[in-house]
């Protein structure tokens, strides 16, 4: 009892000096830092500084929040985030997806332009911060690994079209409320396009036109920084916001100010949580695929776990210095690679010039029209629907389109908060569908006996079927695995013996070892039997643990060299082999003599168990030798016969044995003989059950004569002793 508390303790102990070690993330940074690096990262610091400017007060519009609200988090997000993140490149703040998503949480519980919706963003983004960190904590990074990339592709493309849609309003300048839903959205503004302020169109147009034509032409160019300038200027020199043109207005030059969300409101909290799920499990997929698309190229080891952190801190921070929720940005970590980031103070330097670049330029938002920001956002919104991605999914995996399709149009027709939970379910779905309907497909050797094959409309052997489980014997497969191996018994009912391999089931429980021994006992009740082939250890431990090996017997596990040959020589009936079979499934078989129209319904089978005289190989080579032979019968077939035979032993193939009257010598012993002692222990038995007692099987047959070294007749050397074995 005390060992066990002393290792829970233990247990315990390690456990939370793992957790601890996350938050010391940012003194491994100081003290892995080098001076060679600050060039290079003050670099991309500042040019992620002149990208994430514009972007952050665009996704603050998108969640109809005020703009200083993207630039605090953008500031505070950045620095957070990589300070306790894993990836050197990854660059954490305001996105897309994670502010559509608020969006969609937050008109549930307010209106936007309110103090609660202000409040209620911070709020969000405290719990998005906590959800994160918990998870990081307590070392379950592995859960995105369940989220299928054709979730992902089918919420961003849905998300784009939301942005593009929601953003229209802004362009033409039209009056319509403030809804997430897609449909009411189109339902709203339809009848508003008479009213459209030709002004501000023309103004978003133009911002898109320039940053199309700035990305073609001028690739390095910061495309979105400058198109806002150009509009703002265009603004200022017509005097366009006197004309009805919506701008900004001045930005608060300030550093981000400490906010109080209401972390008491219990009915607040509510009803804001399942919101705060979805942007946490979204933000989380999104911060972990990116990190993972830049190691490829990097070659950079990621602890999730650690991310998990970094990205929890990063919006519980922002939460409390008057930001929103936070996230990994795609585009902005590649602009960080692409301009030589060496550290993660690469992003760190950027969140701290963002701060700076909007102190400097705060008062130009004055002229910076609302329909430019708009635009940009349309862009970026069209950017999300990887139009050639989806094509790939469409055309590759029916299963992937299904999860796709049903992610976009959830995402599209339902609440966001809910479309994300759906595209997770279904990707769940689809994964505990296939891992519980695992292939167990027949298989038969390939044309040079090397390795097995599907058998497909191969004729298979009568006496063993052999079938591959591909995939984990669980509570949730085994029902079907057991559907499929009764199938094949139904389709061929002659096989009384079956071998499963067993290499690609990397994991068992409980109810796949029943599995196991119910299918045993199935076969067993109509004398036959199973075996097993390439069993992993894991698996193996199982069954030693719950003593289905010792149920099963250990000769039943056989090692793939040498299973068909095991059962060749040791379990089929070599009589079916030899005079009744047609097939040659096995490398065993292709040497074999092959008896047509031998008529052998009289003959009877034996019980394996039944026991037979028998005489070893010594005895009777020292009875040879003692001139006191006994009558040896060779039941073998004539072809097998001119290859070797004993000395003095006479020919009766099995066929003829019983389609002719045996004259067996009075009083003289009589052995039979044939190439493993299984055809002529048939025949033993049968002369015993006729009454005769003095016949004799040869125990291992002219195998076991051939081991031991005893000389045999060929057809060349009369009398030589062979020793190399005959291998069939």
């Amino acid at each position: 009892m005390q060992t066990q508390v002393n290792t829970i303790t233990h247990t315990f102990g390690s456990r939370a000096k793992e957790s601890l070690r996350y938050f010391a993330q940012p003194a491994a940074l100081v003290r892995e830092y080098r001076l060679s690096d600050i060039r290079p990262d003050f670099i991309a610091g500042l040019t992620l500084a002149v990208i994430a400017l514009p972007q952050a007060i665009a996704y603050a519009l998108i969640a109809e929040l005020p703009p200083e609200m993207g630039l605090y988090t953008a500031i505070v997000a950045a620095i957070a985030g990589a300070l306790w993140g894993s990836s050197r490149f990854l660059h954490t703040g305001p996105t897309n997806t994670s502010a559509l998503l608020l969006l969609s949480a937050l008109l549930v519980v307010a209106e936007p332009d309110t103090p609660e919706y202000i409040l209620y963003a911070s709020l969000m983004a405290v719990l998005v911060g906590l959800i994160k960190l918990a998870l990081g904590v307590l070392q379950q990074g592995y859960l995105v690994y369940f989220v299928a990339d054709s979730v992902i592709v089918g919420f961003t493309a849905g998300a784009g079209i939301l942005i593009i849609v929601n953003q229209l309003k802004h362009v033409l300048r039209v009056q319509i409320p403030n809804t997430p839903s897609f449909p009411l959205t189109m339902y709203y503004l339809f009848p508003t396009i008479t009213t459209t302020h030709l002004i501000t169109l023309g103004l978003g147009v133009l911002t898109m036109v320039l940053i199309v034509l700035i990305k073609r032409f001028r690739p390095k160019w910061p495309n979105a920084l400058l198109s806002m300038v150009i509009t703002s200027f265009v603004v200022f020199a017509f005097n366009l916001n006197a004309r009805g043109v919506i701008t900004l207005g001045e930005l608060p030059r300030a550093l981000p100010p400490l906010s109080r969300p209401p972390l008491f409101d219990l009915n607040v909290l509510e009803a804001v949580f399942s919101g705060a799920f979805a942007i946490a499990l979204m933000g989380l997929i999104e911060a972990s695929a990116i990190s993972r698309t830049i190691a490829t190229e990097s070659g950079e080891h990621l602890d999730n776990n650690q991310e998990f952190v970094g990205q929890g801190l990063a919006s519980f921070f922002s939460g409390f210095l008057s930001g929103f929720p936070s996230s990994g940005s795609l585009s902005r970590t590649v602009v960080n690679y692409d301009a030589g980031a060496q550290t993660r103070m690469a992003a760190i330097l950027s969140g701290v010039l963002i701060a700076v670049l909007s102190l400097v330029f705060a008062p130009l938002a004055t002229y910076l029209p609302r329909a430019a920001l708009s635009g940009l956002l349309i862009i970026t919104g069209w950017n999300l629907i990887n139009r050639e991605e989806m094509v790939r999914i469409w055309r590759s995996s029916r299963g992937d389109s299904l999860i796709m399709m049903a992610t976009f149009a959830a995402t599209l027709l339902i609440p966001l908060r809910f479309a994300v939970v759906a595209g997770v379910a279904v990707s769940f779905l689809r994964y505990i569908r296939r891992t519980s309907t695992p292939d167990v497909p027949t298989v038969l050797p390939n044309e040079t006996f090397e390795h097995f094959t599907i058998s497909d409309d191969r004729p298979v052997c009568p006496q063993l079927g052999v079938l591959t489980i591909q995939g984990s014997l669980y509570f949730g497969s085994v029902h079907h695995i057991e559907e499929r191996i009764r199938a094949n018994l139904e389709e061929n009912p002659e096989q009384k013996f079956l071998l499963l391999r067993m290499q690609h089931v990397n994991h068992c429980d409980v109810t796949g070892i029943h599995l196991l021994e119910s299918i045993m006992r199935l076969y067993r009740g109509f004398d036959g039997d199973l075996f097993l082939m390439n069993v992993r250890t894991p698996v193996l431990e199982l069954m030693h643990d719950t003593q289905f090996d010792v149920r099963l017997g250990d000769d039943h596990f056989l090692p793939t060299e040498r299973a068909i040959a095991y059962l060749f020589n040791r379990v089929l009936d070599p009589v079916v082999c030899v005079y009744s079979c047609k097939v040659r499934a096995w490398r065993e078989c292709q040497n074999l003599p092959k008896a047509e129209g031998a008529e052998l319904e009289t003959l009877i089978r034996l019980d394996p168990d039944e026991e037979v005289p028998t005489m070893s190989v010594r005895q009777l080579y020292e009875r040879i030798q003692a001139n006191d032979p006994p009558f040896i019968i060779d039941v073998r077939e004539p072809t097998e016969w001119q290859q070797m035979y004993i000395a003095g032993s006479q020919l009766i193939p099995l066929p003829k044995f019983f389609q002719r009257r045996l004259n067996l010598p009075p009083g003289r012993d009589v052995v039979f003989v044939c190439r493993s002692g299984r055809r002529s222990r048939q025949v033993t038995g049968l002369l015993r059950k006729q009454g005769w007692t003095n016949v004799y099987n040869l125990r291992g047959g002219l195998l076991s004569w051939q081991s031991a070294e005893l000389p045999l007749v060929t057809p060349d050397l009369p009398e030589t002793t062979t020793q190399s074995r005959e291998t069939s």
